[in-house]
């Protein structure tokens, strides 16, 4: 037999889908995978129920349905506070996971460097490295997450021809400070390098961050790195719906980028999926619409999990990090086994019967004493993930692995 190609030699299974199944097999609470157990809002599951009788069901224009771009283009140009061009700016693609690939494929060539944070979110190392580029890691430090600035230069030092920036940061929760961002921005322009950024937490960031102003869903919080001075025209913005209006599975997602960008972004969806699905574009374009109370509504009612989900790991005796925006949180668990915390993961799924993610997973450091929980669920449904690790301490002590 003819062997495969070396792209994928090095990658494993994705850590976060694999404790899915893992949870399924032990009939688990899924903390690990970051989708809702809540409906979408009602609005938009009517306006899919009028779609799937009327259509559109044909291919849409490649690069997202005319009324689809049009509608982001006033939503984002509302948050952003830029010039957003619906023609020239906006490729909508299947999911915010076809955009990263779409944009690291249209800006870096093979043996070019990128420039990842570490934690990461699993797909940016395997992004890069499917492009042919190599991942230069600059590490966020727990528990704070904070970046060193001359570790930051030595890597830029390295002339990158860009940086993956995921900010709220899935896994930690970190808000990048406007401050932070500025620094990022100012050794992008010195370094000519891209910037792309991974938004699709950008309505989920709380008030009560260090260094973050107040404010909530109106754009308080977050500070788009392309409406930073100078850097629309470097950035490529990626996005979806997924997280905003508890759609994953919709997997609806889009860049934002200057035309030339976007372009080249263009030429790679085609060739990749030809185009996102044109009924959920159409449905969609009803939830581009909402008001300002309903950003409002979702940053409270994600505050009110985050509280609640908080108390439960107190409650079992678990430190935490607690997260400034996005819905995860990196807990602790030296105290129980800070050596393998995929078997802790494990161990906990099918003995205390709650799923997360072993962090080791998102870090290029050996960090194995941290596992990530979600909390993107039902209160009911935290409640009785709380009950279930409140039980944890005793269950450890009396079995162990």
């Amino acid at each position: 037999m003819p062997e495969t190609g070396s792209r994928t030699r090095g990658f494993g299974e994705s850590v976060i889908r694999r404790m899915t199944r893992v949870a399924l097999e032990y009939g688990a609470i899924n903390l690990s995978q970051g989708f809702p157990d809540f409906d979408p809002p009602k609005e938009l599951t009517d306006a899919l129920a009028g779609t799937a009788a009327k259509g559109p069901h044909q291919y849409a224009i490649t690069w997202g349905a005319a009324n689809f771009r049009r509608a982001l283009a006033e939503k984002q140009r509302r948050f952003m506070g830029i010039p957003i061009d619906p023609e020239k700016n906006i490729t909508v693609t299947c999911g915010s996971t076809e955009a990263m690939m779409a944009a690291m494929m249209s800006v870096v060539n093979p043996g070019d460097r990128v420039i990842v944070f570490s934690p990461f979110y699993e797909n940016y190392g395997a992004d890069a490295i499917l492009s042919g580029a190599e991942p230069v890691y600059v590490p966020l430090v727990p528990p704070a997450f904070d970046f060193d600035r001359g570790l930051l230069r030595r890597a830029f030092e390295k002339r990158p021809k860009a940086l993956i920036l995921c900010n709220p940061s899935n896994p930690c929760g970190k808000v990048f400070s406007r401050d932070e961002l500025l620094y990022i921005a100012g050794l992008a322009e010195e370094f000519d390098a891209w910037v792309i950024t991974d938004e699709v937490y950008e309505h989920i960031v709380y008030n009560d961050g260090p260094g973050l102003p107040p404010g909530g869903a109106t754009g308080g919080g977050h500070v788009y790195f392309a409406a930073l001075p100078g850097m629309a025209r470097r950035t490529i913005s990626c996005s979806s719906l997924s997280k905003t209006y508890s759609i994953t599975g919709w997997r609806l997602g889009y860049t934002i980028a200057g035309e030339e960008a976007t372009d080249a972004i263009r030429k790679v969806h085609d060739f990749l999926t030809v185009g996102a699905a044109a009924p959920l574009m159409e449905a969609a374009v009803t939830a581009l619409g909402f008001p300002q109370s309903y950003y409002d509504g979702l940053l409270d009612a994600y505050a009110a999990k985050r509280s609640l989900f908080l108390g439960a790991l107190e409650g079992a005796g678990l430190g935490y990090t607690k997260p400034q925006g996005a819905y995860y949180v990196l807990a602790d668990i030296g105290q129980f086994n800070g050596d393998d915390d995929t078997r802790f993961c494990e161990w906990l799924a099918k003995e205390v019967g709650v799923a997360a993610v072993p962090g080791s997973s998102f870090f290029r450091e050996p960090v194995n004493h941290l596992i990530r929980f979600h909390f993107a669920k039902k209160e009911e449904t935290l409640a009785a993930a709380g009950e279930r690790l409140a039980a944890l301490p005793g269950i450890w002590a009396a079995r162990g692995y």
